[in-house]
């Protein structure tokens, strides 16, 4: 039986590549609910969070959307999912209940029924390599990513970037999921001669490569840039594995303003002294229920296309990113550009 609360389906993968987010994920939708439910709720009502398993598939994932608003009755789904599922879920959804899609993606999203909450790859990377060319003088790119659209669509975007600057791309390469024998990737990197290898692997697809990477000494004198390394990755490889990375990121947890300082301090008030470590790819989902909150407040309902109507002009009531302590529901936020020390991100410019 439905209870009066509403309901919203947080739809992340439990397994796969991308399982390395989802603890950290349904920890910042609570901390959003809790906060949204403190201030009395959305629409006279109270928030309920549904977590919901979206497995490692694109028809994983569409069949757990389904679930959640067939089966659990969910007003609305948040999802943090690979961008292959992305489409298919919001077919699944269609137009009955809001579908809020929180991570960085690639771009060209043409369906209105999605409201997206992360920047795009065009975003990221412009500024990342702008400074790379600046301050580094790098002039040779090689471009490494996993086979789906949001890798192969983001280094598409960033060989327009490197070819505006002036820069080449001197290799690239596309790996399927799962792959392990690194050794002849890893020699054509050196013979490339790269100042910069642009690594787009997915959660826990990027733990093997950059080990390798580092056991081969590339790491010494090969910059890495790239938008998909996060704090969860970082811990994972281990400070022996970090060295030369550089990366754009609208959210990193070392990052001090009022914004990210409130929600550090609620996250770790809820969660303890170890809870799953913050980081943007998490986060989002934070900023996912916060934009929903936002969006409905502001429509006086949950109708997927008033909501969507109201995208761009509509001020949610909190956020980690950024610095003004006011954010527009569905919009951007400053990038900044980091390099890390060990298993932390020291920021080093960012873009406003």
């Amino acid at each position: 039986m439905k209870t009066n609360a509403i309901r919203i389906g947080l739809l992340t993968p439990g397994e796969g590549p991308a399982g390395i987010w989802s603890p950290s994920a349904q920890a910042s939708a609570l901390l959003a609910v809790a906060e949204i439910n403190e201030a009395g709720g959305l629409l006279n009502r109270e928030l309920e969070l549904v977590l919901k398993d979206g497995g490692n598939t694109a028809r994983e994932a569409t069949l757990a959307a389904e679930d959640l608003v067939e089966l659990d009755e969910a007003d609305a789904v948040v999802a943090l999912l690979p961008s292959f599922a992305r489409g298919p879920v919001s077919r699944a959804i269609g137009t009955r209940v809001p579908f809020i899609y929180t991570p960085q993606f690639e771009g060209f999203e043409s369906d209105t029924s999605v409201v997206t909450v992360g920047e795009t790859s065009d975003e990221l990377l412009r500024p990342g390599l702008a400074w790379l060319c600046e301050y580094k003088s790098t002039e040779r790119f090689y471009l490494l990513g996993n086979d789906y659209i949001w890798p192969r669509s983001t280094l598409a975007t960033a060989r327009r970037i490197i070819h505006d600057m002036g820069a080449s791309v001197v290799g690239e390469r596309i790996l399927p999921f799962g792959f392990t024998d690194y050794g002849p990737v890893l020699d054509e990197i050196r013979r490339s001669r790269a100042d910069v290898i642009m690594p787009y692997l997915l959660g826990y697809e990027a733990l093997g490569f950059n080990r390798a990477f580092v056991e081969a000494g590339l790491d010494k004198h090969v910059l890495r840039f790239s938008s998909a390394f996060d704090e969860t990755v970082l811990y994972a490889l281990g400070p022996d594995c970090t060295e030369n990375i550089f990366v754009t990121s609208a959210y990193f947890s070392s990052l001090r303003s009022h914004n990210n300082d409130r929600f550090l301090e609620r996250y770790h008030q809820s969660f303890g002294e170890s809870p799953p470590p913050t980081n943007g790819f998490g986060q989002s989902c934070y900023e996912g229920v916060h934009c929903l909150a936002a969006l409905a407040a502001a429509t006086g309902d949950l109708d997927p296309r008033d909501l969507q109507r109201r995208v761009g002009r509509t001020i949610q009531g909190r956020t980690a990113r950024g610095f003004d302590m006011t954010a527009v529901a569905g919009g951007t936020r400053p990038v900044h550009l980091a390099t890390v020390d060990g298993i932390e991100f020291r920021i080093i410019d960012f873009q406003p």
